[in-house]
């Protein structure tokens, strides 16, 4: 019998998490496969609300917890914690000693991961390669990431293409879907009366999801912007907010200030939640008249649930689009523009027939196990580069 392959897992936020946790349990439930668990960044953050409790109350295990010490919102003190990163996901990488490292996404506590994985010659697995996000130190992040893996396991056709394009072989490329969408065919959603309950909030008329992170490109990493937003949902006395917590990238100090004095201001109507947790987020989405802000989950859940999405910014520039995402400038009046077409009982016709741009099968981290446990780990040891038009 071959021997049991262990596939390391890291998680640095609630994000991520989301999108990780159904490979996470299709792992540990394949006989040929042992999952670990590395815990870090703003998981392990009391301001942002202690989410690495989620992954116990779901049923998993953590092996290790790497605290990374970010405690600043400026690019310095976000390049000092990297570079802690990498030395403690390099011990517990050490301790572990897995088969593969597996990681998602584009943040810099991921980019961590890889980055000790490479160096101590462990086999890394990407999910999410390919897009692009051209406001964001995330997209040169990401794109880091796909030159360190050797497994890649991509959303959409796109995507895998530009893997590729990038000298990744092709039969490392794996078009398996968004993995934070198998929740869909799973789980029955809470209502919109149970959400009012369990979050103390008014929905008994229009209500909106709002998430707002910071543009680690602009100069104010996108404060100005958010105050924009925060003018625009003025203008909708009448509608609820329920805003997700900003993230721990740069400027996210100024952001949240911000988005506190918007809330504190009708506290029945606005809420802040620093982590829903995918459940009663997805439920919220999907019972929601609106998702407004600048998060991928405008871009991949939202049209998945059959949601409108007003994407503001740059942000997300370079995703590939849902017919049900209208895309805004950063300013009151356009946005508040996009919010009333969202609105629009015909265009929120068009959004109930439209055919998601990721779409989703309901078995991607099946899918993404299935390769984890087949795939030949001698074949991982030296990374080639693929020529799609062979070098003169």
């Amino acid at each position: 019998m071959s021997e049991i392959r262990k596939i390391c897992v890291v998680t640095g936020s609630r994000a991520d998490y989301g999108h990780l946790s159904p490979v996470m349990r299709a792992i540990a439930e394949a006989p040929e496969l042992k999952l670990q668990i590395v815990v870090c960044g703003q998981h392990l953050d009391v301001k942002f609300g202690n989410t690495w409790e989620a992954l116990p109350a779901d049923g998993f295990d953590i092996d290790e917890k790497v605290d990374i010490g970010l405690t600043k919102d400026t690019s310095l003190a976000t390049a000092e914690a990297t570079g802690r990163a990498v030395a403690g996901l390099a011990q517990a990488f050490e301790n572990l000693k897995p088969s593969i490292v597996l990681v998602l996404g584009d943040r810099f506590e991921i980019f961590a991961a890889g980055a000790a994985a490479t160096l101590l010659r462990i086999p890394l697995a990407h999910i999410h390669g390919g897009e692009m996000t051209e406001a964001a130190m995330d997209d040169a992040l990401r794109q880091s990431l796909t030159k360190m893996a050797v497994l890649h396991f991509v959303a959409a056709e796109p995507y895998a293409a530009r893997v590729r394009q990038m000298g990744e072989k092709p039969d490392h490329v794996f078009v398996t879907g968004a993995p934070g969408l198998d929740y869909l065919n799973t789980k029955t959603f809470i209502t919109r009366g149970d959400l009012a309950k369990d979050l103390n909030i008014d929905l008994t008329k229009k209500f909106f999801v709002a998430t707002y992170h910071p543009v680690t490109l602009e100069h104010d990493y996108g404060a100005a912007a958010m105050e924009q937003l925060t003018l625009a949902l003025e203008t909708f006395q009448d509608a609820s907010v329920i805003f997700t917590g900003v993230n721990s990238d740069p400027g996210y100090a100024e952001i949240q200030k911000i988005l506190l004095r918007f809330c504190s201001s009708q506290p029945s109507k606005r809420k802040l939640v620093q982590s829903l947790g995918q459940y009663r987020y997805l439920s919220a989405v999907k019972e929601a008249d609106v998702v407004v802000g600048n998060s991928s989950s405008g871009l991949i859940e939202a049209p998945a649930l059959f949601t409108p999405t007003v994407n503001i910014g740059d942000r997300q520039k370079g995703r590939i689009r849902s017919p049900s995402v209208i895309d805004s400038d950063e300013d009151a009046a356009e946005i508040t523009s996009a919010i009333h077409r969202a609105l629009d009982p015909d265009f929120l016709k068009s959004v109930t027939s439209q055919t998601p741009a990721y779409g989703h099968s309901g078995n991607a981290a099946t899918q993404i196990a299935t390769v984890l446990k087949t795939v030949k780990l001698e074949r991982l040891s030296i990374k080639q580069f693929h020529d799609i038009i062979p070098a003169p």
